[in-house]
């Protein structure tokens, strides 16, 4: 090993390693940390750290092939703020967030603090049991919205599974089905049932399980799994109000799903007025409202939900991502109409809502609802967008910069993947694709800084121009 190599080695493991900064000092540092670093060492022929290595031969041999990650990906140890740390002390600029989640960046000290203090009481009861963490949480979600009841849940998919049982219930109620026998026999006879359909929108994107999956646009993701949820989902163009009138006077539609702003669709944020038609057709009809703000929800639109932003109210919201800053936890809001068709046993989970999530949820609230911090993910939302109209004016194969507060696409002509790739390894900056793999999709972390912004335009401009 080069003297340059083991330096750096040395360095590294120190750094990550705790305990041997707590009993190692002074002139004794460096022999502890050189005897301790046997254990890291550096392939010569291919200039990673054996973490590094490991990490990713464990991951080609033991997990599930499925998200397609490349032998050679970063492998990250730590994160700071709006930039991630790699195993070999590279550092990046997250324009991803994990996914939109990580809204308070890494390593918040107050969400750290959170975290472990809620660690050292309290983690897991089950929903046997109340917990104040919770019962919390829950007041704040529905004080700060539509919503008079909230049901818990640990992800995206699990909570907009959640309002399919939710709306689904809902409707049987509503068309009287079980409790009318006459009517019930009636429809047995004539093969009809309570409404059971669902109605969701081109390049929508719900979730990976089973009912989620068949709200799903897109069919690459269906076709190997179906049959999928008994009932069926009618997919419909994003903002055709008359397609929607026609399905839901059919009948049998219990719910209609939407996303104010789709993000994995490709950052299409709704029209005003396909949200408020939305709205009168499923008062006409009695079909439920639902709006997925899984990815648009939670401070990332410079609201502290999205679709306030369109004086429109839902009668079921779901919420995950953002809401523990990096803990899995999904939610789903309703209205008491809702509520009151549900009854003890109708749905249920053993970790959702633990006290664990819920004190990091709760900070996270606290610190995103602030209306200071929201105003200024909506300023810093538009000076991305304005700095990369400007930057990208003229560069071929820019289409459209579009987007609400902090969730931005940039439409391209072509794929953006090999984008995504310049940015991280020529400027150490991480960004994801959208819609049909040509949109380019930032998502930051809420607190990202305006010289952060200006790194990033700069290096979407970089990679735009180096991959036309």
């Amino acid at each position: 090993m080069s003297q340059r190599h083991s330096s750096i080695s040395h360095q590294r493991y120190y750094h990550h390693q705790p305990s041997l900064q707590k009993v190692c000092g002074g002139r004794n540092r460096r022999a502890a940390v050189v005897g301790a670093c046997s254990a890291l060492a550096i392939d010569e022929a291919e200039g990673v750290t054996s973490t590094t290595k490991q990490s990713q031969d464990d991951e080609a041999q033991y997990v599930l092939q499925t998200y397609g990650r490349a032998r050679n990906d970063v492998v990250f140890v730590r994160g700071e703020g709006c930039h991630l740390v790699d195993a070999e002390g590279r550092r990046y600029l997250d324009m991803a967030a994990g996914i939109a989640v990580n809204v308070l960046g890494h390593s918040d000290p107050g969400w750290v603090k959170s975290v472990r203090d809620q660690a050292g009481e309290l983690c897991h009861v089950s929903n046997l049991y109340h917990t104040p963490q919770q019962a919390t949480l829950a007041r704040k979600l529905c004080e700060s919205s539509f919503a008079d009841r909230v049901f818990f849940c640990n992800s995206g998919a699990e909570a907009n599974e959640g309002a399919i049982k939710f709306a689904r219930k809902y409707a049987r109620l509503r068309t009287n089905f079980d409790a009318n026998w006459e009517q019930g026999l009636l429809d047995k006879i004539l093969r009809r049932g309570p409404p059971t359909k669902f109605v969701s929108f081109e390049r929508s994107f719900h979730g990976r399980t089973m009912g989620a999956l068949q709200l799903t646009y897109k069919k690459q993701y269906k076709t190997p799994f179906a049959p999928l949820m008994a009932g069926g989902t009618e997919s419909l163009p994003f903002g055709d109000l008359d397609a929607v009138a026609r399905t839901l006077r059919s009948g049998n539609v219990a719910g209609v799903f939407v996303e104010p702003v789709q993000g994995e669709g490709g950052v299409l944020a709704s029209d005003a007025a396909f949200l408020k038609g939305l709205r009168e057709l499923c008062d006409e009809t009695g079909a439920l409202l639902i709006f997925d703000e899984v990815q648009c929800g939670l401070g990332r639109c410079g609201a502290l939900w999205a679709h306030q932003t369109y004086d429109v109210e839902p009668d079921i919201l779901t919420t995950a991502k953002p809401l523990a800053g990096g803990l899995p936890i999904g939610a789903v809001l309703m209205k008491q109409k809702v509520a009151d068709a549900m009854s003890a046993g109708d749905h249920g989970s053993t970790f959702a809502g633990g006290p664990l999530v819920c004190a990091a949820a709760n900070y996270v609230f606290d610190t995103v609802s602030a209306p200071a911090f929201l105003s200024e993910v909506q300023r810093k939302g538009d000076a991305l967008q304005t700095k990369l109209r400007a930057k990208l004016e003229g560069i071929p194969g820019v289409v459209e910069v579009r987007g609400r507060g902090l969730l931005v696409g940039v439409q391209l002509d072509r794929p953006a993947g090999p984008v995504c790739e310049s940015m991280r390894t020529e400027s150490n900056v991480l960004a994801i694709t959208a819609g049909a793999g040509d949109v380019l999709r930032l998502v930051p972390p809420l607190i990202i800084s305006d010289a952060e912004i200006d790194t990033a335009v700069d290096a979407v401009a970089k990679a735009v121009t180096a991959t036309a």
